[in-house]
């Protein structure tokens, strides 16, 4: 199989919307909560959020619906449909997913995930799903400082896994996740999931697939 890709050394997946189809899933908890407390606009505000971390997801809340809004206490319900009904279809992975993930691991290329999200969470959905053994590290939210679009959860991700952050892609949905890595010196590969990419995440992107099965064959695997 032809390559595509420029050579690479490692690969990091963000998780919600790459590897799961958990942002539509986490849309649809909202919506309910929204439609029993009469929250204006949640799909939207949720689309700001992509690629966030809990406290920057925080910020984009209370700046839309006020300082007094109780995110902690519909977030709490949300949480209780995530993990409740909609658990099973949030661990749905995405077309692809197991296919290149398999591959990478018979290639002996390192892998790491590096999402926003929370250790608990990430590590629960990972085991429950059957995918955690394909990962060499894992690099979440609650371990780092700075969210996206920052770098460093990618630099991390690659510190953790000994590879050169120029020789790294990076598999990405959100236009944050692909400016951190683009701002690390990665290169971005996005795989839309809730958002088209726009010029500027082009310009940034070495590859926009439709999907996992897609980069599996530009990777030459």
């Amino acid at each position: 199989m032809e390559k595509q890709f420029p050579e690479f050394s490692a690969v990091l997946f963000d998780m919600d919307g790459v590897i799961f189809d958990t942002e539509k899933v986490v849309v649809a908890c909202w919506q309910e909560v929204a439609k029993k407390y009469g929250i204006p606009h949640i799909e939207d505000t949720c689309r700001k959020c992509l690629g966030l971390n809990q406290e920057a997801t925080v910020r984009i809340f209370l700046d839309t619906y006020g300082e007094d809004f109780p995110y902690a206490v519909y977030k709490q319900e949300m949480r209780a449909l995530f993990f409740g009904p909609y658990y099973e279809q949030s661990l749905t992975v995405k077309k692809g997913g197991r296919e290149l993930l398999a591959a990478l691991k018979e290639s002996h290329i390192p892998v790491a995930l590096a999402t926003s999200t929370a250790q608990a969470s990430v590590l629960k959905e990972l085991k429950d799903a059957g995918i955690r053994d394909y990962f060499d590290q894992v690099i979440c939210g609650d371990m780092v400082s700075h969210s996206k679009p920052h770098p460093e959860i990618f630099l991390t991700a690659c510190a953790a896994l000994g590879a050169k952050p120029e020789k790294t892609i990076v598999i990405e949905d959100s236009y944050n996740g692909i400016r951190a890595a683009y701002a690390g010196g990665m290169m971005p590969v996005m795989v839309p999931d809730m958002l088209q990419p726009t010029e500027e995440i082009e310009k940034m992107t070495i590859a926009v697939c439709e999907s996992l099965l897609v980069v599996k064959e530009k990777m030459g695997l």
